[in-house]
């Protein structure tokens, strides 16, 4: 346990990041998830739906430093193949 009181803080600080962090990853997992299970259920209308939150949200994570923007990228390009391959 820190005895200084900077480094007390910083215990603190980065106990309230890595909890908000951590539900935000989750959060995406989960839309990403999300998007996989409309493609494998074949409704056109609900997988493209499901595309455009899963782009979004890889966006918003990669803005806000969750992931790197090119694992967005990535992930992106994965996820247009995967829609048009079940079209």
């Amino acid at each position: 346990m820190p005895n200084i009181k900077s480094a007390k803080k910083r215990v603190k600080v980065t106990k309230v990041k890595d909890a908000r962090n951590q539900a935000a990853r989750s959060q995406l997992r989960t839309i990403l998830k999300k998007f996989d299970t409309a493609v494998a259920g074949e409704d056109k209308a609900a997988a493209e739906s499901a595309y455009k939150t899963a782009v979004k949200a890889l966006d918003k994570a990669a803005a806000g430093h969750l992931i790197h923007k090119n694992k967005a990228a990535n992930k992106k390009s994965a996820l247009t193949l995967k829609l048009n391959a079940s079209k």
